[in-house]
């Protein structure tokens, strides 16, 4: 059966050449290159010649409003106008509902759409992310901090650990950006994503119960249990008024987001409601009195703009831990919440963003801000989806939008005073239902299975434990897929389609016939320390059900294996020897492994430890079908020395 290239008969078919080594340097730098600069984003630097022109396409790189504010047009600006002026009738309610479910004071919540702004649009490449506060961001802020410090009971540590866990978030994101890790955000999957952000929201719905019901203690745990537990022993506390108003404007909010998914152009209807329902529940305040009738009230709004900071950052045991490990999780999360919004914006108007140059403007911008008396913000998908819909061209709709929380910071803070905390409580809800994306669940029950668990598991950690445990259940359930997938490939066998050269797998093509006495195999993985025991193993349980296939057919049984290589993209010194214990096994058991289509990387890693010459050069073949045809050729010709043949005739034999 084995074979020589002395024996062949006829012209020689095309060799698979093993390429010529590298240094290790180069190929070093190569794979580092293509690791951590996929895009390679200063080609425009290099592109440039002289200094000075390299120096401005950096600036250009990292503040991309000097590429668009040289061609920034009127009509632009009519449009970024409109755009400012509407996601600011939504940012200022959401700053004040998302400051107070952070547990910190709503002024920070104005404070946060107003610096935060300005320095992305700087240094962002997004043309419709809107920047500012985000639900689960500060759910995450207040379940955590609040665990150990109180802010009721000590508010000024407790805005100081906020402040401080912003400065860490914003290091952690502009580092991620520049040390170029984006990919590590990649680790939170779709269906991750999905589930987060569902239990998130449920929770955040939850502890809203507090002020539609009109509550004056409420638990500060952020599981069902504990919420339900808080919420139905104070039965005797409730109050109707609260009630009444909270259900009244909840509904409100809802009909025009309603209308507005109905009527996408009517978008500004639903943009508008939160601040509509501010100005009329202050006025219903004002007007009846309420808030001596059980109806809380924001009360007083300190006037001017962001007071620095820079002295309230806790960089000292035994709170700076915990600023630390807030900042990281609530940084990550932001991360993966922004960059995915500005992607599919970017999509719909066919433009690109490139993700570490997000995360260092997202970093930035929470660096600044917390200097600045401002606590986490990035692009939250409901004011994008406003912007978006507002018709924004470039980035000033940021600055515009910022320039009015300016002036509601300066002069129009007191007429927030009467505004019912009920208000801000039905603002929320309704924001949150809108993340509850049980359709992308149902999806993913079926397409996915797995990835259904994984939504599931992060959608039970955060209701029934907590926000971090769920964030932690559902990665763990991605990364043990991930591994599961490395460590068990999937293997196939492949068939002949009728009158062509073509293999396809027998298990998806009924028409794929079985070639006598030649079994192929497709491994469709790398093959590396983790799967190459268990690549040994499954391939000769293929070898032992074939053999008995054959056996019980009267076929004849397997005499050669060939393994279609084209999708393993790389081998280590684990899968080399697998390979070369392969080919001893086979050759006790009177077989041949026969090679085809193996990468670059495959040959030389196979030549480098001489697995090669044991398998024999001449058993390598650029394509499946000319490694069929040999081997059938072999067996029907009983010339056991003629492996090769010229490829007229390997077009005969299949």
């Amino acid at each position: 059966m084995g074979g020589s290239a002395e024996a062949n008969g006829g012209g020689a078919s095309a060799r698979v050449p093993v390429p010529p080594a590298r240094p290790f340097l180069d190929t070093f730098r190569g794979n580092l290159k293509e690791t951590f600069f996929p895009d390679d984003p200063f080609r425009s630097v290099v592109r440039e010649r002289g200094a000075g022109r390299r120096t401005l396409a950096a600036l250009r790189y990292f503040f991309p409003f000097l590429e668009w504010a040289p061609a920034y047009t009127l009509g632009a600006f009519k449009s970024d106008l409109i755009a400012g002026i509407t996601i600011a009738s939504l940012a200022i309610p959401q700053g004040i509902s998302y400051a107070k479910l952070a547990n910190l004071p709503p002024i920070l919540g104005l404070y946060s759409s107003f610096v935060p702004p300005l320095v992305y649009a700087l240094m962002g490449s997004s043309k419709d992310l809107a920047v500012g506060t985000v639900a689960v961001a500060s759910l995450l802020i207040g379940s955590m901090l609040s665990s150990q410090v109180s802010p009721t009971e000590n508010p000024a540590l407790y805005m100081n650990l906020a402040l401080t866990a912003t400065f860490f978030a914003g290091v952690f994101q502009a580092s991620l950006g520049l040390l170029r890790l984006g990919f590590i955000v990649d680790f939170l999957s779709h269906a991750t994503i999905i589930g987060f952000m569902g239990g998130a929201a449920t929770v955040v719905i939850l502890q809203q119960l507090k002020g539609m019901l009109g509550l004056n203690h409420f638990t500060t745990a952020t599981d069902i249990v504990s919420v339900m537990d808080s919420v139905f022993s104070q039965t005797h506390q409730w109050r109707w008024e609260s009630v009444v108003l909270g259900c009244g404007f909840l509904f409100f909010l809802l009909v025009t987001r309603f209308i507005s998914k109905r009527r996408p152009r009517l978008f500004w209807i639903s943009a508008a409601a939160p601040l509509t329902s501010v100005i009329l529940g202050s006025v219903l305040v004002y007007l009846t009195h309420a808030e001596n009738h059980g109806i809380q009230v924001i009360g007083y709004l300190k006037k001017g703009l962001n007071p620095p900071s820079v002295t309230s950052l806790q960089f000292t045991p035994p709170y700076m831990m915990l600023a630390l490990k807030t900042g990281i999780i609530t940084g990550v999360i932001a991360l993966a919440e922004g960059i995915a919004v500005g992607r599919s914006f970017a999509m719909y108007k066919n433009y690109n963003i490139d993700g570490n140059k997000e995360m260092i403007a997202i970093g930035t911008m929470n660096v600044v801000g917390s200097l600045t008396s401002c606590y986490l913000t990035t692009g939250p998908f409901s004011r994008s989806a406003v912007n978006y819909n507002a018709g924004c061209k470039t980035a000033m709709s940021n600055v515009i939008m910022s320039l009015a929380v300016m002036l509601t910071l300066l002069f129009l803070t007191p007429l927030f005073h009467y505004t019912p905390l009920v208000v801000l409580s039905a603002i929320i809800m309704s924001a949150m239902l809108g993340l509850i994306d049980y359709q992308g669940a149902i999806h993913l029950w079926h397409v996915d299975k797995v990835d259904f668990c994984v939504c599931l598991g992060a959608y039970l950690g955060v209701v029934f434990g907590s926000v971090e445990i769920g964030l932690v259940v559902a990665v763990a359930i991605s990364v043990l897929r991930v591994l599961l997938f490395v460590a068990r490939p999937r293997t196939t066998v492949l068939g002949n389609m009728p009158n062509s050269i073509i293999y396809r797998r027998l298990d998806q093509y009924a028409e794929a016939q079985t070639v006598p006495g030649v079994l192929v195999l497709r491994i469709d993985a790398p093959i590396y320390f983790t799967n190459a025991s268990y690549l040994r193993e499954r391939i000769l349980r293929w070898i032992n059900e074939e053999e008995e296939r054959a056996k019980e057919n009267g076929e004849m049984g397997v005499q050669y294996v060939v393994l279609d290589m084209g999708a393993v993209g790389s081998i280590d010194t684990s899968g080399t020897s697998m390979l070369d214990e392969l080919k001893k096994i086979l050759e006790r058991r009177g077989m041949q492994i026969v090679l085809a289509n193996p990468g670059s990387e495959i040959m030389k890693k196979l030549n480098s430890s001489k697995v090669l010459e044991l398998i024999g050069h001449e058993w390598v073949f650029p394509t499946v079908g000319e490694a069929v045809a040999s081997c059938d050729y072999v067996l029907h010709s009983h010339k056991p020395g003629a492996v090769r043949d010229s490829p007229a005739a390997h077009e005969d034999m299949v």
